[in-house]
């Protein structure tokens, strides 16, 4: 069976990187876990790994805002070798912590200049927001789901979250649009039948319910809510009566769909 070797990226503050290693490794992946400096220096090569995740946690203690610091690594130190990794339509994954490092590197979306052009601020309720929560996995009718990551995945999810600043917002609104008809925009919280609405369901106040979102080649995903922490079906808060009846618990199918995926190319 083909080797995909996995690198679980951590630092300073980084605390969800082992729950995240050990996912993959349920999934089938050899999984490193690297710290950022060992890139930087030069001692491990980015382009030896078929897949790139970010973990959750609270890198650097997010100061100045959360994830920014590792988000200016990424952009300054290993810009030419992320570059070429998301070029070859390898995998990333940035969970939490791990999406706000995204999409401040500007990663997500994605663009060829690395430009931040979302954010993830302060939550609405002004509180840190740990609980579970619906998402609504389906895209509607404008195109087919790209994101490699979500194949097969129920039309309604339930994972946990855990963040203070978790409220995704765009620059304007001709960039939500392109989202939109790109079929970029990958989970929305809604209630437990997949509808939009509005606190506690979103618990953050994100823009248009957005919880993830992937970029145009659908290889590069990030997401608040925490997957790892719901890849077996005990891990369901009411999985006695939880009704799931697919192969995987739902946050596992996203690994064992990136993992498969990665065999493949």
């Amino acid at each position: 069976m083909k080797k995909v070797l996995t690198c679980v990226l951590r630092t300073a503050g980084t605390n969800c990187d082992k729950e995240t290693a050990f996912a993959f490794k349920k999934a089938g992946a050899s999984v490193e876990l690297v710290h950022i400096n060992q890139f930087a220096c030069g001692k491990v090569k980015l382009g030896k790994y078929k897949i790139l995740a970010l973990p959750g946690g609270f890198s650097y203690g997010d100061d100045v805002a959360a994830g920014k610091i590792l988000a200016n690594e990424l952009k300054y130190k290993l810009r030419d070798s992320l570059r070429e990794f998301v070029r070859q339509n390898k995998l990333v994954i940035g969970i939490c912590n791990g999406f706000q490092v995204l999409v401040k590197a500007g990663l997500l979306p994605g663009n060829k200049e690395f430009k931040q052009e979302v954010s993830l601020i302060l939550n609405d309720s002004g509180k840190f927001e740990d609980r579970w929560v619906y998402l609504k996995s389906k895209k509607e009718k404008v195109k087919s789901q790209k994101c490699v990551w979500t194949k097969d995945l129920p039309e309604v999810i339930y994972l946990p979250v855990a963040h203070a600043e978790g409220k995704f917002v765009v620059k304007s609104p001709s960039l939500l649009k392109r989202l939109k008809e790109n079929g970029q925009i990958v989970l929305r919280y809604s209630d437990s039948y997949g509808n939009l609405t509005g606190y506690p369901d979103n618990p953050n106040g994100s823009q248009d319910h957005i919880a993830g979102i992937c970029d145009e080649s659908g290889c590069v995903f990030g997401l608040m809510p925490h997957p790892e922490r719901h890849i077996d079906f005990l891990q369901h808060p009411n999985h006695k009566k939880s009704g799931n009846k697919s192969k995987f618990a739902e946050g596992m199918q996203i690994f064992v769909n990136a993992v498969g995926h990665a065999r493949k190319v």
